[in-house]
């Protein structure tokens, strides 16, 4: 090249040019990346969690260690920042966390690792990172995993109000708790959703109510939404709800009134099954109750013969339980039938179907 400056010169402004090329079409094209886009998301409760990231290789590699060195901050991922993006506030590894995107960094260990919430979101990988910039920071344990090729995120162990994350690449797994205060949120959320649409249908109202008395969460507010759900139209349904509501409040004259009007109007079946969601809370009194009354205004109905059956059981008297349990299986309808057949097998086996 000494002996040819002008070809030294050509052959390096080739070059450059190759290059210059290469990064434009990267920029401007859309081409496939050695490390891959991906998306994960998981609903926790009502709250999404959002993870957006690329997916490098290990390649025959020394990753951690060794390609991404320990002590030093990395992208968790490839190319342009892994984010994170939690729909309501969380907590990770017990530290609150309001809601948002994040950029998610973390601090390869040989055990301990940190994990990084960074406000900033829209950086290229890690190279322009600012601790000042951090949302929150955790500290937490890496243990050995089975091999991965490519970057994995996971939510292992998903539950109502918890999951934990889990990054797998190489043959390390780092994993992080995230929790939700899902009662809360929802309980807030439902104010919100019963101002649009579902505030002019009973459904809304009485679906509300229920949650809250569920979770037992502020019965005079579960009041206001079933009495709304009543004011656009009186249900069994809602009038069910409306007493189990009163009973949290010990409003017990209220809680009859409305359980009788509820039950005057109910079908068989409407009745049979808040007679069964009775037993399935443990009040088989008032489960058998609500089948005596069901026996005496659809005596030939047959949900009225399996109650009795239900009635005669408790009692030890098995003779009548598989008589009447016999006859609500010839009068069930198809899809009922088999459960029904079940139940008659159980009983001359001398089971407590009750239970």
């Amino acid at each position: 090249m000494r002996r040819y400056p002008l070809l030294a010169t050509f052959v390096l402004a080739t070059l450059f040019a190759c290059v210059l090329s290469a990064h434009a079409q990267s920029a401007i094209l859309d081409l496939p990346r050695d490390s891959q886009r991906a998306e994960i998301m998981q609903k926790i409760g009502i709250t999404n969690i959002t993870i957006s990231y690329h997916r490098p290789l290990v390649k025959g590699r020394k990753v951690f260690g060794g390609l991404e060195p320990y002590g030093k901050v990395w992208r968790s991922g490839a190319n342009e920042n892994t984010t994170i993006e939690f729909t309501d506030p969380v907590s990770i590894e017990g530290k609150p966390l309001a809601k948002g995107v994040y950029g998610l960094h973390m601090i390869p260990g040989e055990s301990d690792w940190t994990v990084i919430f960074s406000k900033n979101s829209t950086s290229w990988g890690s190279f322009t990172y600012k601790e000042a910039e951090d949302a929150l920071r955790v500290t937490v344990k890496s243990h050995p995993g089975e091999m991965h090729e490519a970057l994995t995120y996971d939510f292992d162990d998903p539950k109502p109000n918890a999951t934990t994350i889990t990054m797998r690449w190489d043959k390390v797994a780092v994993p992080f708790k995230v929790e939700v205060d899902t009662p809360k949120i929802v309980e807030e959320s439902l104010q919100k959703q019963l101002r649009g649409r579902a505030q002019y249908e009973w459904q809304g109202g009485d679906q509300a109510a229920n949650y809250l008395a569920d979770n037992k969460l502020n019965p005079e507010e579960a009041l206001k939404y079933v009495n709304a759900s009543i004011q656009n139209e009186e249900r069994f349904e809602n009038l069910i709800t409306k007493a189990r509501v009163l009973d949290m409040l010990n409003r017990k004259d209220e809680a009859t009134t409305a359980r009788n009007k509820a039950l005057d109007m109910g079908t068989a079946i409407q009745v049979h099954v808040y007679g069964r969601q009775l037993q399935l809370r443990g009040n088989q009194e008032d489960a058998f109750a609500v089948y005596r009354g069901n026996i005496k205004k659809y005596p030939d109905h047959w949900l009225a013969h399996n109650e009795a059956a239900r009635l005669a059981c408790a009692k030890g008297d098995f003779d009548t339980a598989v008589k009447e349990m016999k006859i609500a299986a010839a009068g069930a309808n198809d899809p009922n039938k088999p459960t029904v057949e079940a139940l008659v097998r159980r009983l001359e086996n001398k089971e407590d179907i009750n239970k």
